[in-house]
């Protein structure tokens, strides 16, 4: 379900944080879905547990994720304003965006770069 990178310089808990938000945003976790327990995750990507505790309590905090005692996280009910694919989108198409037009990339260019990562990343 998740993808870490430790050697990406963005922390372990904000890549975990930022991809629970893109898959409530996306669907493919929905409202009352079920997270794994903080051990089981990090036991599956080799972490130390206080950084999925850490990632879990910031959701919780944000309102993306429900605490219930004895049960798993589970994702919570939506509400109004949510954060919209789009959303979540603005500021890492902003910087492909910046880092192309320094690189003298052109749009039809960009384009075909595009299709051609997304048909090969999973």
């Amino acid at each position: 379900m998740f993808i870490l990178n430790p050697g990406s310089g963005v922390p372990i808990y904000r890549q975990l944080v930022e991809q629970v938000k893109r898959l409530v945003a996306g669907g493919q976790l929905r409202p009352g879905d079920s997270l794994p327990s903080v051990r089981e995750l990090a036991g599956t990507h080799a972490v130390n547990p206080m950084t999925v505790s850490k990632a879990y309590n910031q959701l919780e905090l944000e309102g993306v994720l429900l605490r219930r005692r004895g049960r798993p996280m589970e994702v919570a009910p939506w509400r109004d304003g949510e954060a919209s694919t789009e959303d979540l989108l603005v500021e890492p198409l902003t910087e492909l965006i910046r880092s192309a037009r320094q690189l003298g990339v052109k749009l039809p260019e960009l384009k075909v770069l595009i299709e051609k990562h997304y048909r090969n990343i999973k």
